[in-house]
């Protein structure tokens, strides 16, 4: 099947901003400064694990009013709210807005170091007795605290929430919904891919750029899609001419971290039984790729520009799958 890249938002000069992607270290999440890297045993992880299973599955309607926005959903936090949280399959802790924390005067936790697409920082964070989204509860919640100013979100909901279950982003219903992990197949306008869990995350494993394999991650969080030095170096053997073709790019995380990059379009990539097209990609080396030991690896983030042409993302964390609903229209 292939798929075809539609008009996307401009994104020339400083007037674009990407989304928050908010990423911890692999193993440990986010730690005290002075702590040692694994701050839990393994068992109350797996019990942690076991609990998520035996909560009831839940859908809610997702705010965004355009494919460029962000996906997020309603959240109670200690019995007050909707507040509105942002859905970041690249972030695997939850987190909470400066403001938020402020307003509900949420008390303060330990300081915690947190990794952000442009690198580590100590933070602030508040403890939570209770956050609800539809049906499902997490309890007793330690969560960074991030000033997220200018975003229109009160925090992000990261993976920590899907620890063995399954993220079903409906971008043509404009709805979330989280259930038990099952089997699927590909079918007519169904595309399954088989994926790894690295660091928490989802990496697509069958991916390749014109014949030249690469690694493909989901990121609900950033606005655009995101690729590193070891991509940029295909797409340049492949075409001489491409550096010259760059548009510089200014972009945000949602710490306010102001960094640079620059857009290339991918020619043809493939993601298992899917083709895509022509597909907008900003380059630039931060040290999240090295933080995932990926710095080496070609690869890139799939950002909501691009998860907005399917009408739904389906990730499996249990199973370690993404599948791809195709539109009748956008169909070969």
């Amino acid at each position: 099947m292939q798929v075809g890249s539609q008009t996307r938002r401009a994104m020339m000069g400083w007037s674009a901003a990407a989304g928050g992607t908010l990423l911890t270290a692999p193993g440990w999440a986010f730690g005290q400064e002075a702590a040692p890297p694994i701050l839990s045993p393994v068992l109350p992880e797996v019990l942690a694990e076991l609990a998520d299973e035996d909560q009831p599955p839940t859908t809610v309607d997702t705010n965004s009013s355009n494919v460029f926005d962000h996906v997020t959903a309603p959240v109670m936090i200690n019995g007050r709210g909707p507040f509105r949280f942002m859905v970041d399959t690249g972030a695997n802790t939850s987190c909470v807005s400066q403001g938020l924390a402020e307003t509900l005067a949420l008390p303060r936790g330990r300081a915690l170091r947190v990794h952000t697409v442009v690198g580590p920082r100590s933070r602030a964070s508040v403890n939570i007795d209770r956050l609800d989204i539809g049906s499902r509860t997490r309890r007793n919640i330690e969560a960074p605290v991030l000033p997220m100013a200018g975003f229109g979100i009160d925090g992000v909901l990261g993976i920590d929430w899907l620890k063995g279950q399954r993220l079903v982003l409906g971008f043509a219903g404009k709805t979330l919904e989280i259930t038990k992990s099952r089997r699927e197949a590909s079918a007519e306008g169904k595309v399954v891919v088989p994926a790894r869990r690295k660091s928490g995350q989802l990496t697509i494993v069958d991916a390749d750029l014109s014949g030249r394999k690469i690694s493909a991650m989901i990121d609900s969080g950033s606005q655009f899609s995101l690729g590193n030095t070891a991509l940029r170096r295909i797409i340049e053997r492949m075409d001489p001419k491409a550096a010259s073709k760059a548009q510089k790019v200014g972009l945000l995380s949602i710490a306010g971290e102001a960094f640079t990059g620059e857009q290339l379009n991918l020619p043809f990539m493939r993601l298992g039984g899917l083709t895509l097209g022509n597909v907008p990609v900003v380059f630039s080396d931060v040290p999240v790729f090295r933080l995932w030991d990926l710095h080496d690896t070609p690869t890139m983030m799939l950002g909501i520009d691009l998860l907005t042409q399917f009408t739904t993302v389906s990730l499996d964390f249990g199973r370690s799958s993404v599948r791809f609903d195709i539109a009748d229209s956008a169909r070969a």
